[in-house]
């Protein structure tokens, strides 16, 4: 093993706990037991392998993710998704979009108007760059019923809203996720970050090729592995899901009947959604202004409100977005005198309850990132890779090696936070393209997010389009890694041209 003092000596064995927890759940599809399997893995090495102080220490684990208050935020806010859900669908708002949709491609024919709702979903995905869960939310929300309708697979709907919402986020950092890039750009001594990340945009290869691969498969069908078969199991056999899946959210939620009497009105819909959306920027810059005004105090508005972006609550800005859109929601309908306060309190009650899965779920993902965190499983593989590096092969390595972080961790913007501070004095002191450096950095990142189980970004995905999660994940990583494959060819080529 190789042993580093600055690890604890805890070497390869920092990287096994989520390896462990990724091949259980691909191969048994059994996610809860695999991720606690992980984490307690990750605790029993630890503890010393020993298997009564391990098992403690992982309650205990579990216990304190709610000692952090964003996790808790996060947690929340996924149960209140489901109150929003079965409101809109139960007042009419899904049945008047459908309907709307519906009949403004009732002229095409079925195989174009398939082509037209993906491009749709896949357009909305790209358009709400602001923040990458809002994103899949609100495609999987909006594109569920009409994909369901026309026979596309909610694999394929997983994939769409995955595949356009973190990429988009990348490619347009006018949001939180520029602004964290920008921060940790600023720490390592640019002078102009947000010059310098526009820059490096145009290296992102990544994330370029992922929102093109997802226009080459709607556009020219293009469906492979088991992309191909759920397509196919949808359109000759009529079945949403394969018999043996588990959908991230329950079945009654996702076939919720408007209310007896109720006209189906697509503002029921739209609204809460459009609150949804706009309160997030609004309530980021809202939780970070505080901190623009001390440490930017002499910039210009838009400098500022950047600033606060980046500094802003992404937890409480999300959990008050959804919170907001509900209470419209309310004052819609109750306007409407579509619900009376008993039936607002069960649909309520029956929302949050039908989301718990899901919740769990990011319980024992944010307990396995940090095992991953107490093991520095992040640091130990940029520290051995690190040693590998050549001047003409570090974007490469960087990109790779961001990857494999991200896809062991789950979070990309963890890996940003690990691999900046190491790729970028690399690449300063052996020669190599800075801008580059960044940019697979970034990309290796969002790569990394794409084709892990654990992420949350594929875990709403997951939830937003009601399939069952390791089945996204099987249909998505085929085009995951093509996609990587190519950016990593282009890093190899660029990096000795350049």
């Amino acid at each position: 093993f190789i042993g580093m003092n600055i690890l604890h000596d805890y070497g390869i064995w920092s990287v096994l706990p989520p390896i462990i927890a990724i091949i259980l759940a691909i191969r048994t599809k059994q996610v809860f037991v695999s991720l606690l399997l992980g984490i307690w893995f990750g605790w029993l090495i630890i503890s010393g392998f020993n298997p009564i102080t391990g098992s403690f220490a992982t309650v205990e684990a579990l216990v304190n993710v709610f000692a952090d208050a964003g996790n808790t935020r996060t947690i929340f806010f996924s149960c209140l998704v489901g109150v929003l859900i079965i409101f809109i669908q139960r007042s009419g708002g899904v049945k008047g979009f459908i309907l709307t949709l519906n009949k403004k491609l009732e002229r095409l024919d079925p195989n174009r108007k398939n082509v037209v709702i993906q491009f749709l979903a896949w357009l909305v995905g790209l358009a709400l760059f602001v923040e990458s869960n809002i994103s899949v939310l609100t495609v999987g929300t909006l594109f569920r019923p009409a994909f369901d309708d026309n026979k596309i697979s909610r694999e394929k709907l997983a994939y769409i809203a995955d595949s356009s919402s973190a990429p988009s986020c990348i490619i347009f950092p006018f949001n939180a996720w520029g602004a964290f890039t920008m921060a940790l750009l600023l720490a390592q001594g640019y002078g102009h970050p947000f010059n310098t990340l526009i820059g490096s945009i145009k290296y992102n290869f990544y994330p370029f090729i992922a929102l093109i691969l997802v226009l080459i498969v709607i556009f020219f069908k293009k469906d492979i592995g088991p992309m191909a078969k759920a397509e196919d199991r949808t359109k000759d056999l009529g079945q949403l899901l394969w018999p043996d899946s588990k959908p991230m959210i329950a079945e009654e939620l996702t076939a919720v009947e408007v209310k007896e009497g109720t006209p189906p009105r697509m503002i029921n819909m739209i609204l809460p959604l459009f609150t949804m959306v706009i309160m997030m920027p609004i309530m980021l810059v809202k939780t970070g202004w505080a901190a623009a005004m001390q440490e930017v105090p002499n910039a210009g508005l838009l400098e500022k409100m950047l600033f606060a972006i980046g500094q802003g609550s992404g937890s409480t800005s999300v959990l008050i977005a959804v919170l907001t859109a509900i209470t419209v929601a309310i004052v819609l309908y109750s306007v409407q005198r579509i619900f009376k306060l008993d039936e607002i309190v069960d649909l309520t009650i029956k929302g949050m309850s039908e989301m718990l899965p899901l919740a769990l779920i990011l319980l024992l993902a944010f307990a396995i990132s940090g095992v991953c965190k107490e093991l520095q499983t992040g640091e130990y593989v940029a520290a051995v890779a690190e040693q590998f590096f050549s001047p003409k092969l570090v974007p490469f390595l960087v990109f790779g090696v961001s990857g494999f972080i991200a896809f062991s961790t789950g979070t990309s913007w963890g890996t940003f936070g690990i691999m900046i501070a190491i790729a970028i004095p690399m690449a300063q002191t052996m020669g190599a393209n800075e801008l580059m450096t960044i940019a697979a950095v970034l990309g290796g990142g969002v790569f990394g997010d794409h084709c892990s189980p654990i992420s949350d970004t594929t875990i709403v995905s997951s939830m937003a389009s009601a399939t069952d999660h390791i089945d996204h994940v099987r249909t998505q990583l085929p085009y995951a890694l093509i996609g990587g494959s190519i950016a990593a060819l282009m890093y190899l080529a660029f990096g000795f041209l350049m």
